[in-house]
């Protein structure tokens, strides 16, 4: 693989199709294995199909009702993440917007705390978190931010309209970037001595209130609560598989390659270095919750 164009090539490719590429050590890939026999590379792959969040604001535009979308900045702990996506599919929420990094992925583990939440509430990753709220504020959404230092109180939030909630980690919050990207920034008061609440408890206690301002008004008593508008999504095209190619067969290929083919190999390495040095520095984060939809190869191969 070390010297083979088409090995690069894919790569880039499963990159540009949202795949999380990531150098790992060997020993990491060990882990990931379960001390399996493994060929220098893994794909880790998610407990949930995963949207483009063009398609997700196409699929809430038909709701009859007002949109709510979820959106987590720096969620690492899949137990947290979980219990988000349980609290939000139960209260009314429409979607999820996922950052692929800095986040916990959509692993098995998340799939249980979710407690089945996740084969029901839609889920949009995005490379960029900020320009993911950019796009939902040019399609008519308020964003709204969950802070401790918020200027506005829950209960005097202004919550109507296409809405996203965005939370931050229990630790830093949100970010300074995703702050500037907020139109609001809401504040739950705590009145005991614990200094902050978890964050998918903050969360939850949003969605309530959202749902207590709206669906939740016209039930009384033991009446049972509305039957919720799920976004249409579009149905995903079939898996094409390349065709099969024995081990054997690929090592004894000599590749001839033109001088415009041997430009075309040498951009496509400049490229997956580049990304692989930015990688590096949120691949501590990716190897403590387990990143969905990922390919993980070891450090020994020199590209």
């Amino acid at each position: 693989m070390r010297f083979q164009p088409r090995f690069l090539q894919l790569l880039r490719e499963a990159k540009s199709g949202g795949v999380l590429v990531e150098e790992v050590t060997w020993s990491r890939l060990g882990q990931l294995t379960n001390g399996a026999v493994h060929q220098g590379i893994v794909m880790q792959a998610a407990a949930a199909d995963t949207l483009d969040l063009g398609s997700l604001i196409d699929g809430c535009r038909d709701l009859g009702e007002p949109p709510l979308l979820m959106a987590l900045d720096g969620i690492t702990d899949p137990h947290n993440l979980g219990a988000i996506v349980r609290s939000a599919e139960a209260l009314g929420a429409h979607g999820l917007v996922l950052p692929q990094r800095r986040s916990a992925g959509l692993t098995g583990s998340v799939a249980k705390v979710a407690a089945g939440a996740l084969e029901h509430l839609p889920v949009a990753r995005v490379v960029n978190l900020n320009r993911a709220l950019d796009s939902l504020k040019d399609e008519g959404y308020r964003v709204i931010g969950l802070a401790g230092e918020g200027s506005v109180a829950l209960s005097e939030a202004d919550l109507d309209g296409p809405l996203v909630v965005v939370t931050g980690s229990e630790g830093d919050g949100l970010s300074m970037l995703t702050r500037k990207h907020c139109d609001q920034l809401v504040r739950i008061p705590i009145r005991g001595a614990t200094p902050s609440l978890n964050a998918s408890v903050a969360t939850a206690m949003v969605l309530y209130e959202v749902a207590r301002r709206g669906w939740m008004q016209k039930i009384s008593g033991a009446a049972p609560a509305p039957r919720i508008v799920r976004p249409q999504m579009p149905t995903p095209p079939p898996l094409e598989l390349p065709e099969e190619e024995s081990v054997s067969e690929a090592s004894e290929t000599e590749l001839t390659l033109s001088p415009a083919e041997e430009a075309r190999a040498e951009q496509i390495v400049a490229d997956v270095m580049a990304d692989l040095q930015v990688d590096a520095a949120s691949s501590s984060d990716q190897e403590a919750d387990g990143s969905d939809d990922s390919a993980t190869f070891s450090s020994d191969i020199k590209l």
